[in-house]
């Protein structure tokens, strides 16, 4: 069963109650707590078998901890929906919650723009915001998640899985699917969209992200998790992701065996193809500078975006892989 470590609690803002997840976070779980604090006391944190002292951190700042059990995979999602329901079964009288992660700080102000902006609209599901990267100059794999955050601001098709919404649209689309080990919160938005609900991410500060990405096989691994995302939500929801998977099998697969298997019978005239790898770099790096990227910085996503299509086509294929020997879809790690 999942253990429930109680602490003393209760203060003020009884509109909405907070669920951050984690694994492993330690000092960052402090500060994404922290921030927390200082809007309620209505959070629970949902752990998720962590080695650390995560647990021993959220019990001395007086946060109520909710130890996931092992005897299911752990998933953002299931955590999400757990935290939810112990969220629900403590405060019952809240009628917004938001979810964070425990690698990120909520920024100030933000509960109340996105209660605001709920409550204009009766037609808006989530609200989201920008997310920035805490560090962003400290490794170049901090500066892509820097990027990676900058999403237009208005109505948007899914936002992360950080995010405010009324706990009666969480509870009309039954939350998150636990089965759905990345990309959850696309998976989530789809259905809240479905309901007649709008996604929009304000023009405000949402929260302050600490990837902590130091080595390039952090980067593949998070990138084979993209993939086995896109493999996994297109399946639900088909026609979703269809770009970025088209793109997947073209650039990872479809190209570079074009090129070998005609090699030789064009006296290797073929490895010319390879420029095309270049050219979409070129384009990439142009579509963000267009979008008001850096160019410094345009040319880094652009390169990493190339490259990115080989681990993307590894988590599909282990994906398909997976479903056809009906092996456990687990959880890809990264950290």
């Amino acid at each position: 069963m999942t253990e429930r470590v109680s602490a003393s609690v209760e203060k003020s803002h009884p509109d909405i109650g907070f669920v951050a997840i984690g694994r492993n976070e330690g000092m960052r779980l402090e500060r994404c707590l922290s921030s927390l604090l200082k809007q309620s006391d209505r959070i629970i944190y949902v752990d998720s078998g962590s080695h650390d002292d995560s647990v021993d951190i959220a019990t001395r700042l007086g946060v109520f901890v909710l130890k996931l059990s092992n005897n299911e995979s752990y998933t953002a999602a299931r955590s999400r929906n757990e935290g939810f329901s112990t969220l629900k079964e403590r405060w019952p009288d809240i009628d917004h919650v938001m979810f964070i992660d425990g690698d990120c700080a909520l920024a100030d102000g933000f509960p109340e723009a996105g209660i605001e902006a709920l409550r204009a609209s009766k037609d808006i599901g989530v609200v989201t915001g920008r997310c920035r990267e805490l560090r962003p100059d400290a490794t170049i794999y901090n500066r892509l998640c820097e990027m990676e955050w900058n999403g237009p601001i208005g109505d948007i098709d899914a936002c992360g899985g950080i995010f405010m919404t009324s706990t009666d649209v969480f509870e009309s689309v039954n939350g998150f699917n636990p089965a759905v080990i990345a990309a959850e919160d696309d998976d989530f938005c789809i259905r809240v969209r479905a309901a007649g609900y709008k996604i929009r991410r304000i023009d405000h500060d949402l929260c302050f992200h600490d990837a902590d990405m130091r080595h390039f096989s952090q980067w593949w691994r998070r990138a084979i998790r993209a993939g086995h995302a896109y493999a996994q939500v297109s399946e639900m929801h088909p026609g979703y992701f269809a770009g970025p998977r088209r793109r997947a099998w073209l650039w990872g697969l479809v190209l570079p065996v074009v090129v070998l298997v005609a090699a030789p019978f064009t006296n290797g005239w073929s490895f010319a193809l390879l420029a095309l790898y270049g050219l979409s770099f070129v384009r990439t790096r142009a579509k963000l500078i267009k979008q008001g990227a850096y160019p410094s910085h345009a040319g880094l996503h652009a390169g990493f975006l190339t490259l990115s299509k080989f681990p993307n086509l590894i988590g599909i294929v282990d994906y398909r892989r997976k479903r056809m020997f009906k092996r456990d879809v687990a959880i890809v790690e990264y950290k």
